[in-house]
């Protein structure tokens, strides 16, 4: 029997997969970008934000935070948008590295585990990329380069 034909595989499901892409681009992206608007738009929690990395031991506290929290915001925003999806995931995944070495550590594994699934679901887009709905497949796509975007097929979906 064909291992990609054996109902526990499901391979049905293997039409859904640029909308579930989409959707988990989506959530992650408003996710990040709901942590961080209250800085962005409140100068008291900026400040707030300030001391807590002051405390926690980072260097230039004042040009951190600001760091952390636009950066933390453009992921947020390029996920949503599926634009520059790679180079956002690679930037989520450092970001949520340091969030984890530098914080999180220090509450044992449930006050990581956040941090580490934006890490891997950093790594995931950076290597698979935003998916068909995404400006990053539309500009592809317009520049006659849709190849570039690695695309498993349909059919190899229940083996892999």
């Amino acid at each position: 029997m064909n291992p990609s034909r054996h109902p526990f595989s499901l391979p049905m499901l293997a039409r859904f997969e640029d909308a579930a892409l989409a959707l988990m681009r989506l959530v992650v992206g408003a996710f990040l970008v709901w942590g961080v608007q209250d800085n962005v738009l409140d100068a008291e929690r900026m400040q707030e934000f300030e001391q807590f990395l002051a405390k926690s031991g980072f260097i230039g506290a004042a040009f951190m935070a600001r760091l952390s929290v636009w950066t933390q915001l453009l992921v947020g925003v390029a996920f949503i948008a599926g634009f520059a999806t790679r180079w956002a995931g690679i930037v989520c995944a450092v970001h949520f590295v340091v969030a984890i070495a530098m914080v999180d550590m220090h509450g044992g594994i449930r006050a990581s585990f956040p941090s580490a699934c934006l890490v891997v679901i950093g790594l995931y887009l950076a290597c698979r990329g935003a998916g068909r709905i995404s400006i990053d497949h539309a500009w592809a796509q317009r520049a006659g380069r849709a190849t570039a975007q690695p695309h498993r097929d349909r059919r190899d979906l229940g083996t892999a």
